[in-house]
């Protein structure tokens, strides 16, 4: 499937069947076993990616490259950082404006749109936290490989790893689709990325965070 087809999925699913979902997630709000697990699960991926760029980001520009409710564009303007933080979803970027503190706002830049626009311009450090998980490989390298001309320093992001569970899930989504259903993931083996992205630069696996139903892996791109 093309890039753009699987983004018009993905931006459809946000921005009009999951908004409500994925704002009560990313909130304080009381949730489901099941759902705390991924909440659980996204905060410790978050704090493994941050991880990995300085903590003092002053004068550092940032890519948060599908934001959605922008937590980690707000803690890397915490750290200093200037951030354009773009969401393809309009409903996720006004959720992400209101919960902006005032002291904050002026240091990242929201935007609704396709991550790899190339007018977004010149970056540090990319983000893209669990932005990439419903496209598959060649799709992936693609994407990668084009944030990859962007920053300065590295491409930070994630992707479903293959695990026996996943794939279960993978082939349930596609045998049994229902309207409500996010897109489905698209399980990723590392090696065959690092394959496919090397002759644009070195792909690190970083960990992996399981966390109940979320699991996910948390890999660094260097062009």
């Amino acid at each position: 499937m093309a890039y753009d087809q699987t983004l018009d999925r993905v931006a459809n699913y946000f921005d009009k069947t999951a908004t409500k979902t994925w704002e009560q997630l990313t909130s304080d709000a009381p949730l489901s076993k099941i759902r705390q697990t991924v909440r659980e699960g996204r905060d410790q991926m978050r704090a493994l990616l941050l991880s990995r760029v300085p903590a003092d980001l002053s004068g550092a520009r940032i890519l948060d490259a599908g934001c959605g409710t922008g937590m980690l564009s707000q803690i890397a303007a915490e750290r200093g950082a200037e951030v354009v933080a773009i969401d393809i979803s309009p409903s996720l970027i006004e959720i992400a404006r209101r919960r902006t503190p005032a002291d904050l706002q002026s240091q990242i830049t929201y935007s609704s749109g396709d991550m790899l626009d190339p007018n977004l311009g010149q970056f540090d450090y990319v983000f893209a936290m669990d932005s990439l998980i419903y496209y598959d490989q060649s799709e992936i390298t693609k994407a990668v490989s084009a944030l990859g001309q962007r920053p300065s320093q590295k491409v930070l992001f994630t992707v479903a790893p293959w695990t026996p569970l996943l794939q279960v899930m993978w082939y349930t989504g596609k045998l049994f689709p229902r309207r409500d259903r996010s897109p489905v993931m698209r399980p990723q083996r590392v090696h065959a990325l690092a394959d496919q992205l090397q002759t644009h630069g070195n792909l690190d696996d970083i960990g992996r965070i399981r966390s109940g139903f979320y699991i996910s892996q948390a890999l660094e791109f260097s062009p």
